[in-house]
């Protein structure tokens, strides 16, 4: 009996497709992590000590010292959050202050001069001028709207 180990072309692209098939049902809903949080560690930790060595247990020290790692890296993790809101609500505010004035916006080809006519909420706010709408972050200058008493 003889084996061949070579694939003809339609039987390799056929395992292709049944593999990326397999691969994207595997993968599908998962989400790539590229740092360790506070599960990871809490999950490590656990693991330490259900497979500690019970001639030699965890020194007390240890494992304070270890509980106060994961307890500062879930302050950190909270005022991180935390941080972001803060920024989020800046955002909003800058661009929400602008409502009424006449601004002079940085765009791809040149700069748009106009009032601003509305403000989008959300995370990234974006101001109306002219019409079109721009990201806050894109606003050279700033002046009171025409004819307006300071």
């Amino acid at each position: 009996m003889d084996l061949s180990l070579v694939l003809n072309p339609a039987d390799m692209l056929e395992l292709q497709r049944s593999v990326d098939g397999f691969n994207k049902l595997v993968n599908d809903g998962r989400q790539v992590k590229t740092s360790l949080d506070k599960d990871d560690f809490l999950k490590i930790l656990i693991a330490q000590l259900t497979h500690q060595d019970p001639t030699e247990p965890l020194e007390d020290r240890e494992f304070i010292a270890q509980m106060a790692q994961f307890s500062s890296l879930e302050q950190m993790m909270n005022m991180s959050r935390a941080m972001g809101d803060v920024s989020t609500l800046i955002g909003l505010s800058q661009a929400f202050s602008l409502l009424g004035k006449v601004v002079t916006v940085q765009n791809g080809e040149g700069t748009v001069t106009g009032m601003v006519e509305r403000v989008t909420g959300g995370d990234q706010p974006q101001i109306m001028v002219e019409g079109r709408y721009f990201d806050v972050a894109d606003v050279d200058a700033v002046t009171l709207e025409q004819g307006a008493v300071p």
